[in-house]
């Protein structure tokens, strides 16, 4: 048996859990923050017994080696129950149980705004989504994306350009990169900021991974800037997420000539918005009214 602290043990015992039931188990989170992992595993063993429980070590074991080899790679796991988990995400009611970052995952506690929109944007929409991750950087917030063609590579690159931090938060485990086009730019944020996934390494690109991804996006940030989107984009779906997780929704003026956003920009919480100091400005009374805790306030970046 490989001998280990408290710590790593009970965090072997959460990946031994979250194998047994499932990452989406309904739960899980609140399982494995508020009961010991270890005997929630042995209980859930036994259940399944109609005669001599099966013996969780085996499982808990194997989870040791698992979280080894994804340190070797270069990523570390992080559990609902670290000090690392991120004070925004875990604010919200479906906040992933597990988190798998690659590169630096104290960025994941900095104060970050999504900036999304379609995966086939115009010269106009790509100006914008530019200027606005470079003003939220000027501004002193990270700027959050999902990686995906489009809108989402040009804020991650627009962020790196001005000299900020810049979170990917991805629809597929580490071990792939999807789109494959933008598998430099995932190595390069994975060496100098960050890229997080909510899924199992192995885990491949699927719809259902990229809305929950949506999820996860709009739960580690302060808000969502939607730069340019129809109304088949899955940004709509980050913006019902981020609405349901209390945090403001930001809508590009030009989207208002779409329906779907001239409705959407009716309801509390979504923002019409021409440049990044309306973003900024919203963003910067809703903490000042305490209407988001454990959010440290933004600090002036550094040249």
């Amino acid at each position: 048996m490989t001998l280990t602290n408290d710590r790593d043990d009970v965090r072997a015992a959460a990946i031994a859990l979250a194998r047994a039931l499932g990452l989406d188990s309904p739960g899980l989170a609140d399982r494995l923050q508020t009961g010991d992992p270890r005997t929630t595993l042995a209980a859930e063993l036994g259940a399944h017994s109609s005669l001599i429980p099966e013996d969780p070590e085996p499982r808990i074991e194997a989870a040791r080696n698992e979280i080894a080899a994804w340190k070797r790679s270069g990523v570390r796991l992080i559990t609902v129950r670290d000090d690392a988990y991120p004070g925004a995400l875990q604010m919200v009611h479906d906040r992933p149980a597990l988190l798998w970052v690659a590169g630096d995952p104290a960025l994941l506690r900095t104060n970050g705004v999504a900036v999304v929109g379609t995966r086939r944007p115009s010269d106009e929409g790509c100006e914008h989504a530019a200027a606005f991750a470079a003003d939220l950087v000027s501004a002193g917030f990270t700027v959050l994306s999902g990686l995906a063609a489009g809108i989402d590579a040009v804020a991650h690159r627009a962020a790196l350009r001005a000299g900020g931090r810049t979170i990917a938060v991805v629809g597929t485990g580490l071990d792939h990169a999807y789109p494959p086009e933008n598998a430099a730019l995932q190595a390069e944020l994975a060496r100098g900021h960050a890229v997080v996934s909510a899924f199992w390494p192995e885990d491949e690109p699927s719809p259902e991974r990229f809305r929950r991804r949506n999820a996860v996006m709009s739960g580690l940030g302060l808000g969502t800037v939607i730069v340019e989107a129809s109304i088949r984009s899955g940004t709509r779906v980050q913006a019902r997420h981020a609405l349901a997780h209390g945090r403001p929704v930001f809508l590009r003026r030009s989207l208002l000539t779409q329906s779907w956003a001239a409705n959407l920009a009716q309801r509390p919480g979504v923002h019409v918005v021409d440049t990044a100091a309306d973003v900024t400005s919203i963003i910067e009374r809703t903490l000042d009214a305490g209407r988001l805790t454990d959010v440290a306030p933004p600090t002036e970046r550094t040249s």
